[in-house]
């Protein structure tokens, strides 16, 4: 709806107010008339009503928002290059990865505003404090203002430059979704879709460039598992209890065959290594016989690429499964002592389940509950207070 409002609106704040007062109208409107039929069109068809009043009132509008419409009324008769990207949110995610911005202004700013992810939530993915993100979004804001950047859809031309940072929005996107950092529910289904969603329209308008097909691959083979990460009773299964025979074929096979064609190419990126690793998880009979030197080896390709600290853990993971939990514990115990990983409850969740495997058990004890300090998510917490009870008996 924000995305439909700002292509009439130009600007991002004013179609945000637009949608507000949409939803503002709707409480007195349906009280009084009704649901409408198609409740969504209703909305955004009001906010879209709310826009072009705005931009008739161009006093007002100039002296609420100057920052990034250069003509009202031209804004009202011109339609943005459809052709470019055709798709109305992939195509605002475009406009708002601007390279005036710094690359984290431009992810936090398009994750907040075009995919409805909360401030606390890419908080967590970008592992600083809420206040810190919220301040962030603000600057990118403040800079948007100074600088007088045009709301303006880009040229086809223009695409290949913001390419990665929007890869890395619709990436964070889906990570949310697929466990989400808060709440009940271990899976926000809404947001993997819509992540999947934009990327296969991205590899429909940008078909030659790998790292879509990598992204789109790592999406696919990751959320082939989605119906085995939880029992009947809604309770989180880790990948070693999933039940791989119903993951789904289909997924898996297009993600393979999206690797292999990546790969294919000669320019292999941080998505396509990472399809590869969940390639690997996919066509294992078993997590114990899993290619775990392997993925060992695409964890040491991946994090010459992206040298994150949550590649480095992940790989700390693979090293357990191929030498022992032995090999792998001073790296994690190394981790621990990094400060941007300090509230990343994975860290100690998985030091707690290295020293379990070791028979560490009060260790590991004190680990978990670390991990409980940190983590957000309902199932998590579940299935770490589980794990917490197994070692105090032990």
């Amino acid at each position: 709806m924000v995305a439909a409002t700002a292509r009439v609106a130009g600007d991002l704040d004013v179609a945000e107010e637009c949608v507000q007062d949409a939803y503002l109208a709707a409480l007195d409107a349906w009280a009084r008339d009704g649901v409408p039929h198609k409740p969504g069109a209703w909305l955004t068809a009001t906010a879209k009503r709310r826009a072009l009043d705005v931009l008739r009132r161009e006093k007002v509008f100039r002296s609420k928002m100057p920052l990034l419409v250069e003509s009202a009324e031209e804004e009202v008769v011109e339609e943005p290059d459809e052709d470019a990207v055709p798709d109305d949110r992939l195509r605002l995610v475009f406009t708002c990865c601007h390279p005036a911005l710094a690359r984290e202004a431009q992810v936090a700013l398009t994750l907040r505003l075009v995919c409805g992810v909360s401030t606390g939530d890419i908080a967590r993915a970008f592992l600083v404090s809420e206040p810190t993100l919220a301040a962030r979004v603000t600057r990118a804001k403040k800079k948007i203002a100074a600088a007088r950047i045009p709301y303006r859809v880009p040229e086809a031309s223009e695409l290949p430059e913001r390419l990665d940072a929007v890869l890395i929005v619709v990436h964070l996107l889906y990570t949310t979704g697929h466990t989400a950092p808060s709440g009940a529910d271990l899976v926000r289904a809404d947001l993997v879709d819509r992540a999947l969603h934009l990327t296969r329209v991205l590899l429909a308008l940008m078909p030659d460039e790998p790292e879509v097909r990598g992204l789109l691959a790592l999406l696919l083979l990751t959320d082939a598992r989605r119906a085995t990460r939880t029992d009947a009773e809604g309770r989180l299964l880790v990948l070693a209890e999933q039940d791989r025979s119903v993951w789904d074929r289909a997924a898996i096979q297009e993600g393979k065959g999206l690797v292999v064609g990546a790969f294919r190419t000669g320019r292999v990126g941080r998505y396509a290594l990472q399809a590869a690793i969940a390639s690997l998880h996919a066509v294992a009979s078993s997590y114990a016989a899993t290619d775990w030197p392997q993925v060992v080896r695409l964890y040491d390709e991946l994090l010459k690429r992206w040298p994150s600290p949550v590649v480095a853990l992940n790989r700390a993971v693979a090293v357990s499964m191929a030498h022992g939990p032995e090999a792998a514990l001073d790296d994690v115990e190394a981790l621990a002592r990094d400060d941007r990983l300090a509230g990343y409850h994975y860290v100690p969740a998985i030091r707690a389940d290295l020293l379990r495997r070791l028979g560490r058990q009060r260790e590991a004890a004190d680990a978990y509950r670390a991990a409980l300090d940190l983590v957000d998510n309902d199932a998590e917490r579940e299935l770490l207070t589980a794990r917490l009870a197994e070692v105090a008996l032990g």
